[in-house]
């Protein structure tokens, strides 16, 4: 299963958490990051619904899935503070 890691770091004059090196917006202060940061990971972890999906290679071929809503990974919040 993959785990997704929010991170709590200063950024842009303020505070934001980061996941796989993308910022988040900035927050003025750490504790209003790390509650963004929980609510983003506690909705990263909800089951959704199981459904086809269909996308285009790199080499153009058309391919069809089927993706599970109850494949979802697992969420850790890092702080840095």
């Amino acid at each position: 299963m993959t785990n997704v890691t929010y991170e709590i770091v200063e950024h842009d004059g303020g505070w934001a958490y980061k996941v796989d090196g993308v910022f988040s917006e900035p927050f003025p202060t750490h504790a209003e990051a790390l509650k963004a940061a929980k609510r983003a990971a506690a909705e990263q972890v909800v089951p959704g619904h199981t459904e086809e999906i269909e996308y285009e290679d790199e080499k153009g071929k058309w391919h069809t899935e089927t993706a599970s809503g109850s494949d979802r990974p697992t969420t850790t919040i890092k702080d840095t503070k």
